[in-house]
């Protein structure tokens, strides 16, 4: 297999976001041979030269004229979390296809209107952008799992931690609380935690009792722009502002076949740059993935030796081996996500939206928009919270 997989008759694109994950974005479709038509950032002055060093011929004035653009026929929702629900609601309204990063919106009444209007046009692809899953190990997992190699699921443990907000100079939007579930660390990294174990065990958390710290209750504010993950500590001017939103959260997990879990996520964990662990026990085994060594699987065993898988598409399984587009011994990492992501989204339009949805959806979105809610509300009542199930 090759690394370029171009998809025949694949529409048009418009990426919202000149921030850190916009280029991604952008990145991942070109190498999918999808064109890319324009980009709307924050202003059209910041967006020109972004713009200029992607190659991108046009820079929206602002998302009225990205509507109005008739060659794109999908747009991807790259923006802050606020606007994600007027932004994506409106994509499906104009008949476009949507992918929207995470989280799809920032409460569960958000969420289920999108998911209603998404289930209101099936022709339309309505995906949200939880990548991680798209580890060909992480595929692997889900794969043995559901064979039965580690018998019955006994817990899920892990963690999703990272060192960008460690200093009370660190300032970002994300750390302001956006007016719904007011999360930052779990509706920024925990959802893809969340999202990772679902998917490899194949169960939803039904159950959550979650304890919030926040560790700056005041940061230094820059005037002017920040940039995400910009490696530095602070602007020359600022000013102190309250923050509410978490920087670190441990949540304990009940699962719907009485598989227990927990997972702790970090913003504040020194040197830890953007670490994803997740381990599955079970009643004949146990795996282990960490995404700072992501093409390795640890297997364990009571009675045999233990195993470490290379990633190598001979030796997975058929599910997890097509997301390999590489030999073994060649590493794909973090982009290559992405791409995956993007390939299972265009490839379903290319086919006319026949057969399953191979990609992250509206509804898997909404759950973990309701499980923050679960989080947010088990934090405040310090007790166990039911997840609301949609009937």
């Amino acid at each position: 297999m090759g690394s370029l997989h171009v998809i025949r008759g694949a529409p048009k694109a418009a990426v919202i976001g000149g921030g850190f994950i916009g280029p991604v974005h952008v990145e991942a479709l070109r190498r999918l041979g999808i064109e890319v038509r324009g980009l709307l950032g924050s202003s059209a002055e910041r967006a020109k030269p972004l713009a200029d060093r992607l190659g991108i011929p046009r820079v929206y004035r602002d998302f009225d004229d990205l509507l109005g653009d008739s060659t794109v026929e999908a747009v991807h929702v790259a923006s802050p979390n606020a606007a994600h629900f007027e932004q994506a609601q409106r994509v499906l309204d104009s008949g476009r296809h949507v992918v929207c990063e995470k989280p799809l919106a920032v409460s569960p009444a958000e969420t289920a209107a999108l998911t209603e209007l998404a289930g209101s046009r099936p022709a339309q692809a309505s995906a949200v952008n939880y990548n991680v899953r798209f580890y060909p190990l992480c595929h692997e997992m889900r794969s043995r799992i559901r064979r039965g190699d580690i018998g019955r699921v006994l817990s899920v443990t892990g963690s999703y931690t990272q060192d960008w907000l460690l200093y009370p100079q660190d300032y970002n939007w994300r750390v302001e609380a956006d007016g719904g579930t007011n999360l930052r660390a779990v509706a920024d990294i925990g959802t893809h935690w969340m999202d990772l174990a679902q998917f490899v065990v194949g169960q939803p958390i039904r159950q959550v009792c979650a304890d919030l710290a926040t560790f700056h209750p005041e940061r230094q504010k820059p005037v002017g722009p920040s940039d995400t993950f910009s490696g530095g500590v602070g602007a020359k001017e600022s000013h102190c502002v309250p923050i509410s939103t978490e920087d670190h959260a441990a949540v304990l997990l009940r699962f719907s076949d009485q598989a227990r879990g927990s997972f702790h996520v970090s913003q504040v964990t020194a040197g830890r740059k953007n670490r994803v662990i997740l381990e599955v026990a079970g009643t004949d085994g146990s795996f282990a993935w960490n995404s700072e060594s992501p093409n390795q699987l640890w297997i364990g065993s009571r009675r045999g030796p233990n195993q470490l898988l290379e990633r190598d598409p001979a030796l997975l399984t058929p599910e997890a081996a097509a997301l390999g587009d590489y030999p073994g011994g060649h590493a794909e990492g973090f982009p290559d996500t992405f791409k995956q992501v993007f390939r299972a989204v265009y490839q379903w339009i290319a086919d006319g939206g026949a057969g399953p949805r191979a990609y992250p959806t509206f509804e898997d979105g909404d759950r973990e928009v309701r499980l923050c809610e679960a989080i947010a509300r088990s934090a405040r009542e310090q007790r166990w919270i039911e997840v609301i199930e949609r009937a």
